[in-house]
């Protein structure tokens, strides 16, 4: 796939979740066979006005490259000087707007969703952003206010006439937020309506659920959110498929590499007590069904140093090993559309 002039070596996208796509988690998806990362949605006021904590969501790092920056606003002279600042510091390789977050307290700024039923300001945004930067520009939206999907269809048209290179949908409406299904038939209609690549995301629990996504809409890549922060996983068994070959789940080994992974490179990009208070939550995504999963996670309330965070996985993994457990971490794989609950959700810090 090829988004404007950039070579992208796979199929697989990660979603921009705010507060869990930071450099460690995205180093760690690359590890795992994403072929694009996506930054922390990042707000343009807070770069033109210097703030050093929008700053350091930019954070990236040459091993997880190619990455996307997402940005988010609504007025188009702050887009603009963001989109611009980013690619002169050499950042990212692709420039991002949102037009799907539905947060109130983004939405009622006139950022996100909002600019989807704003199709003058929208336009302004875009234009001025294609005008600021060289590098692929691409948009990340949902299906609109309603059913109907009018306002995708609106801003797709507008997008691609601006000289946008890609489009990501999200087929819930902003009603919706993230419940109920994800209507999968409106990326496909947006796959036929438009000549830019067309990248789908929505109820994506599973590897089959992505190359089903794949088979039944035409795009030409998935994103993947919520159902990565547990399994990264997900991503080399999305390509596998879609090269035809076999894919199994992760080994129980493997799955507790990862977990250290996420320790030590948190650690390493926002120091040990941040990290630690974090991984209290973050490393019970992993063990969701695993025998003991409630008393290990009841354990992780009181890690502090890295040190104590390791020695529980590996406390936890050796006793799993002894018991010669079955190793049941996700629903079971599906070869068609997923009816549980969605697996992408933008998060919001």
């Amino acid at each position: 796939m090829k988004i404007g002039d950039l070579e992208i070596k796979g199929r697989t996208v990660l979603a921009p979740l705010a507060g869990i796509t930071n450099l460690a988690f995205r180093t760690i998806v690359k590890d795992c066979g994403c072929a694009l990362v996506c930054s922390e949605m990042v707000s343009a006021k807070g770069l033109e006005f210097n703030s050093e904590k929008t700053i350091h969501l930019l954070r990236t790092d040459p091993c997880e490259r190619p990455v996307s920056v997402q940005i988010f606003g609504a007025d188009a002279s702050s887009m603009a000087h963001a989109a611009r600042w980013i690619q002169d510091q050499g950042m990212a390789d692709i420039i991002d707007i949102n037009f799907g977050c539905s947060v109130k307290k983004v939405a009622r700024t006139g950022a996100g969703v909002a600019l989807m039923k704003d199709l003058d300001n929208a336009r302004a945004i875009v234009q001025r952003v294609r005008r600021a930067v060289s590098m692929p520009l691409t948009i990340k939206i949902r299906s609109g206010w309603d059913s109907s999907a009018s306002q995708a269809f609106d801003i797709a048209r507008m997008a691609e006439d601006s000289g946008v290179d890609a489009i990501a949908v999200h087929p819930r409406t902003a009603l919706q937020g993230f419940k109920g299904r994800a209507d999968w038939s409106v990326i496909a209609r947006l796959k036929e309506m438009l000549t830019i690549p067309v990248i789908g995301n929505g109820d994506i629990l599973t590897p089959y659920q992505g190359a089903a996504m794949v088979e039944q809409t035409g795009c030409d890549a998935v994103m993947v959110g919520r159902g990565a922060m547990g399994n990264p996983f997900i991503f080399s068994g999305i390509e596998a498929l879609l090269r035809g070959e076999q894919w199994s789940e992760p080994s129980l080994g493997e799955t507790f590499r990862i977990m250290e992974e996420m320790v030590t490179a948190h650690v390493a990009l926002i120091g040990e007590r941040a990290a630690c208070r974090m991984m209290r939550s973050r490393l019970a995504w992993f063990v969701k069904g695993f025998t003991g999963a409630s008393a290990f996670r009841c354990a992780l309330t009181g890690i502090e140093t890295r040190d104590q965070a390791l020695e529980l996985i590996r406390q936890y993994q050796v006793e799993l090993e002894g018991q010669e457990i079955a190793h049941f971490h996700k629903p079971q794989p599906g070869t068609g559309h997923c009816h549980s609950d969605p697996d992408q959700q933008e998060i919001y810090a």
